[in-house]
């Protein structure tokens, strides 16, 4: 089955990978200082960055699928600004698999390119990180606005939609 809405689901692989990165990247410097030969050891990073990039555009596609529906709920300007981060991440996600991919050349070119690409996997976490939050701001509420969540339950409010109303319905019952 699959989930409705999708992007909920979804977001969580960016997540996951973009944790594991830095990680990846960090064991196939190791692999590499100790022997391993760098194509075969720096090919596990190209991988999670590959999976990152693919999983950040696929986040991205089914959050635009569904903003008319959570722009009811949340508002224009915060979900624009969720947007926004998200297409920031999935470039950066982009370029930090360029640059890992440099890391599978031979030589100076391909060492430079692997520092530089796990140097850039600590950036690409403050991106992800600012997508995270901002999501979490929108479903939970960010202190000074409800959430998607806090108005699905009944929360009430401008546009709280068909969740509020069933949370209402369900007060009757007494």
């Amino acid at each position: 089955m699959i989930p409705d809405p999708l992007h909920p689901a979804i977001v969580h692989f960016p997540i996951v990978l973009m944790a594991f990165l830095p990680l990846a990247a960090l064991g196939a410097l190791w692999a590499v200082r100790r022997g391993a030969v760098p194509l075969r050891a720096w090919a596990v990073p190209v991988a999670v960055a590959g999976a990152l990039t693919l999983s950040a555009w696929a986040a991205l596609q089914t959050g635009q699928a569904q903003e008319d529906r959570a722009e009811d709920v949340v508002g224009e300007q915060r979900l624009e600004a969720h947007e926004e981060s998200g297409e920031r991440f999935l470039i950066l996600s982009g370029v930090v698999l360029a640059i890992s991919a440099l890391g599978l050349l031979a030589g100076a070119p391909g060492r430079g390119a692997r520092a530089v690409a796990t140097v850039a996997t600590l950036g690409l976490l403050v991106a992800g990180y600012q997508v995270g939050h901002s999501g979490g701001n929108l479903v939970y509420g960010d202190g000074t606005s409800p959430g998607v969540s806090q108005l699905s339950a009944g929360g009430g409010g401008e546009g709280a939609g068909e969740g509020a109303e069933r949370g209402k319905a369900g007060e009757d019952d007494d």
